[in-house]
């Protein structure tokens, strides 16, 4: 199992940044692939961004190419997703996850580890 701690939430104006990081401890040895996650009240969780742990390979989901970038630092085993020129509709809580094989970037049901989210808040 891969535990999963997220950092760096809070309020920001529009047009703002902010960097979100994700530590993971346990077996981290076990991970192909991390993604960030956001969700708002009455909708589903929805992927952000996505890298290879061991390869030079992201996904971003189309609302946030060119605005976020994620990245990672394998000796520090820490997921870094930085958030630039933020929009009201980005706020929600983000979480990251962990996956252990391929698959889509897309689906909740493909990542087995979870961090407990945090909370950005974009204001207008």
């Amino acid at each position: 199992q891969v535990q999963l701690v997220e950092s760096g939430g809070g309020l920001v104006q529009a047009g703002g940044s902010l960097r979100l990081s994700c530590a993971a401890s346990g077996r981290t040895n076990s991970i192909y692939g991390m993604g960030w996650f956001r969700q708002t009240p009455g909708k589903e969780r929805e992927i952000v961004a996505g890298v290879r742990w061991n390869i030079d390979m992201t996904y971003y989901t189309d609302s946030v190419k060119g605005r976020f970038t994620i990245s990672r630092d394998n000796v520090k085993n820490t997921v870094y997703l930085q958030m630039n020129s933020l929009k009201p509709d980005d706020t929600a809580v983000y979480y990251c996850a962990a996956r252990r094989s391929r698959g889509s970037w897309l689906y909740t049901s493909e990542y087995e580890d979870w961090g407990q989210g945090t909370q950005v808040t974009v204001s207008s």
